[in-house]
């Protein structure tokens, strides 16, 4: 028998609130970290009112700001010992994470990273950029750059769950990714307030009644 279109669609939305609820409950303790996601967010919703306008100054507010800021509190500021809220180790995190856990940020960060001194050795970047973009200088180009290595890495890893896991559980994470900054804002908005109170860790009260 075929599933309905509305069993589709609960199933779909199932796993999303799935991923953003295992996301936030492993990855998010920190009221730093999520204060900067709260940057993040904020960062990423004016980059993508800059999308259809000038992609190239989406991607350097993307990765300038947003990146920047959302990554930086994962690697310096969320605790990495044993997650007594979660019972579960690091370790144990790392390999169950859907999407990019540290070890693969780092790698995706390099790119990002070593891109500007490429583009310098490079100005087309092997051919990928046109003439008219390296006229209209370097920021441009490096945005440009930027952009591809985003829609890289999205694309990448979406069609890498295909295999590894399936098509619902990539097509999730995908539209997981794309809607988090509008997510993160109703998430982590009062995180600053809670800095301000002296509290640098989230209690996580509310894991021990959510499912």
């Amino acid at each position: 028998m075929t599933p309905s279109r509305t069993t589709i669609l609960s199933h779909y939305l199932e796993s999303l609130r799935i991923q953003r609820w295992d996301d936030h409950r492993y990855y998010h303790h920190s009221r730093i970290n999520q204060s900067l996601h709260l940057v993040s967010a904020v960062s990423f919703l004016v980059a993508y009112g800059f999308l259809l306008v000038d992609p190239a100054i989406s991607a350097l507010i993307a990765w300038g700001i947003s990146m920047t800021s959302r990554q930086s509190g994962h690697f310096f500021f969320e605790p990495r010992g044993y997650d007594h809220v979660n019972q579960a180790t690091h370790e144990h995190k790392e390999d169950i994470k859907v999407g990019y856990n540290l070890r693969r940020k780092v790698v995706l960060m390099a790119l990002w990273a070593v891109a500007p001194g490429v583009l310098l050795v490079s100005p087309d970047f092997f051919g990928i950029l046109g003439e008219e973009t390296i006229k209209d200088g370097y920021l441009r180009s490096l945005g440009l750059v930027w952009f591809y290595i985003g829609i890289g890495g999205l694309l990448f890893r979406t069609v890498h769950l295909f295999f590894l896991r399936d098509v619902t559980t990539g097509l999730v994470w995908a539209v997981k990714i794309i809607t988090d900054p509008f997510h993160d804002i109703l998430l982590y908005w009062r995180s600053p307030l809670a800095l301000l109170r002296g509290e640098w860790i989230d209690p996580m009260d509310h894991t021990q009644t959510s499912h």
